[in-house]
């Protein structure tokens, strides 16, 4: 694929679009997915161990899919939280698209499936779920946390999932020290970390 990776704005490669069925909170459902965007042929493994430890979400606010791929965080926030606003963001266009036609596949209208630049500055997010793209390397991951995670509101909570072999505890600490978050290991499992992390509460 050369630079054509997920994180790619616009992917080359052909759209190969495709229907798989995943489970989405409590739900099976059959979506769209297509070559060029993150684990386009099913859950990936770090998204579901997200899926499985993250609590409910608020039922209003706003509520952030940081990276959203095809869109599997966003639309299980949307599904379980429909009076509140779902900002599905991501760099791909393809990506946002699949996140349209999926959300539209499951009569979803509360989800605003968006690059990183059309959110207004001013929104306060009531929770931001993540599987964030690792490898775009540290200084590029360090730079988009630093611009989202600051606009948490002050009783919120991040969850992050991170394989352990591409620096889980490396991140933890630099969420710790660098952002001066609370951060708590919510979740070891199956070589994934899933983080919590929020703002002090003293």
């Amino acid at each position: 694929m050369g630079s054509d990776h997920y994180f790619s704005a616009s992917p080359r490669s052909n759209a190969s679009t495709r229907t798989i069925r995943v489970r989405l909170a409590g739900r099976d459902v059959d979506l769209v997915t297509a070559g060029g965007v993150f684990s386009p042929e099913h859950l990936d493994q770090g998204t579901a161990r997200l899926l499985e430890t993250v609590p409910v979400p608020p039922s209003t606010g706003d509520l952030l899919d940081l990276g959203t791929g095809w869109g599997p965080i966003a639309l299980s926030l949307a599904l379980q939280a429909p009076e509140a606003t779902v900002w599905a963001v991501d760099v791909n266009e393809r990506a946002l698209e699949l996140v349209r036609v999926n959300a539209a596949r499951l009569g979803l209208t509360n989800v605003n499936a968006v690059l990183p630049s059309d959110v207004p500055d001013d929104v306060v997010f009531a929770t931001i779920w993540s599987n964030p793209p690792i490898r775009v390397g540290k200084q590029e991951l360090h730079a988009m946390l630093e611009h989202w995670l600051p606009r948490l509101a002050d009783d919120a909570t991040a969850w992050l999932v991170v394989a352990k072999h591409l620096g889980a505890e490396s991140l933890q600490r630099w969420l710790a020290d660098d952002l001066g978050l609370d951060v708590e290991r919510a979740a070891n499992t199956k070589g994934f970390r899933v983080l919590a992390a929020g703002r002090p509460t003293d």
